[in-house]
């Protein structure tokens, strides 16, 4: 059996490295990969894994983003340190969802219901998947409250979301600023990542509000928006080189 594992933290991923060998060291790991971008180049690059374990919440946003972007036809048990709004979809449209930290045990139950899977349970399931892929579309118009209305907000004219306290704001490219109710990981799937990116754990970005980008220390990167904001924006080292890639379009 080959697995794709979809986990954006090391220690997670070396963890379900280490409880996958413990359980049947014939299993072969056929790949790491660590955001959206990332694992649906991978699936499109690659020969299909017999199975996926992927983290809910990936680095540039949450995982309902790799429906957006391509069909996936392939098992898949969820991983997540959550166990809140998201969690009934993929309960229902997945083998299994494991919450963290991964416990052999609960990984070996798993990886058993899905050896037990006849032809038609599989056909069934795939089918969910389906329906899945078919269901996400990005939004193309927020609504926000502010003050007794609601405003309609169109995503091309957002410059970024920005979280801070626990608060999280939307920032327009006209310099208007609301506060938000949702989080960056819900935000996250209602997003074209095409046109968004998680930048950090503060920020999601859109490409077109990038004005100019600076090579930091440690080979991290400053990132500046036409539009100001309320603190400095940095990317990883890590995140860098597929950062850059987004900003190009060539992801």
């Amino acid at each position: 059996m080959r697995v794709l594992i979809v986990e954006d933290e090391t220690v997670a991923y070396e963890n379900l490295v280490d409880i996958i060998a413990g359980i049947d060291p014939s299993i072969e790991i056929a790949g790491n990969t660590e955001s959206v971008s990332q694992t649906v180049t991978w699936l499109q690059s690659n020969p299909a894994p017999d199975l996926i374990l992927m983290d809910i919440h990936l680095s540039d946003g949450s995982a309902f983003t790799i429906f957006q972007n391509m069909t996936v036809e392939i098992p898949i048990i969820f991983t997540t340190a959550y166990d809140e709004y998201a969690i009934e979809a993929f309960k229902v449209n997945s083998i299994d969802y494991l919450l963290k930290p991964v416990k052999a045990e609960e990984l070996e139950r798993a990886f058993a219901k899905f050896s037990r899977l006849t032809n038609t349970e599989m056909i069934r399931y795939l089918a969910q998947m389906s329906r899945l892929n078919a269901s996400n579309r990005y939004k193309d118009k927020i609504l926000v409250p502010y003050k007794d209305k609601l405003l309609p907000i169109d995503m091309r004219d957002i410059s970024c979301f920005y979280t801070t306290n626990k608060n999280t704001y939307i920032y327009l490219k006209n310099g208007e600023a609301y506060s938000y109710s949702k989080t960056l990981e819900q935000i996250a799937t209602m997003l074209n990542p095409t046109d968004f990116i998680r930048a950090n754990k503060q920020f999601i970005l859109a490409r077109d509000s990038v004005k100019n980008i600076t090579i930091w220390f440690d080979n991290r990167l400053l990132v500046t928006l036409h539009t100001e904001v309320p603190e400095r924006i940095y990317i990883s080292k890590n995140k860098a080189a597929e950062f850059k890639a987004w900003i190009v379009n060539d992801v």
